[in-house]
């Protein structure tokens, strides 16, 4: 019990050495981030997360770049997030796309997220989910505030 930190610490530093291209500093999060789990299926604490981020509340995010991280093709996307409240964060979503979806990813494009307030750990969901009406009340929030 005592060491399991320890192992985990090393897990993350294993993971950075790995792929950097996925370390903290290459996403562009600070050091309070968790880190990318190398298989968010067996990670009880990946599946939590996930599992509250489904039900997050919703943000806008525009897409800067990804990662892939395997062939599946599990990606990494990295997004500058605003939420309707006025706060802005780098947010990472862990996400398993389809080929075709992986294909119409641009930098720049607005989609929406979802994000736990509570928590605010830079973690994101793509809210496949969320209504186009809501998303465009949102955006149209989220503009008007920048406006004045």
């Amino acid at each position: 019990m005592f060491g399991w930190k320890k192992k985990l610490n090393n897990l993350n530093d294993l993971m950075e050495q790995l792929r950097p291209d996925l370390s903290r500093e290459s996403l562009g999060v600070g050091p309070d981030f968790p880190g990318v789990a190398p298989n968010p299926l067996l990670s009880s604490d990946a599946r939590k997360r996930n599992a509250e981020l489904r039900t997050g509340a919703l943000a806008l995010g525009v897409l800067v770049d990804w990662r892939e991280v395997n062939g599946s093709p599990r990606v990494v996307l990295m997004f500058d997030v605003e939420t309707v409240g006025g706060i802005s964060f780098r947010g990472i979503a862990d996400e398993d796309l389809t080929i075709t979806e992986l294909t119409r990813l641009a930098p720049g494009q607005t989609l929406p997220v979802r994000y736990r307030p509570a928590v605010m750990d830079h973690y994101v969901a793509l809210a496949r989910d969320a209504d186009p009406a809501h998303v465009q009340q949102l955006s149209d929030e989220i503009a008007s505030r920048k406006r004045t």
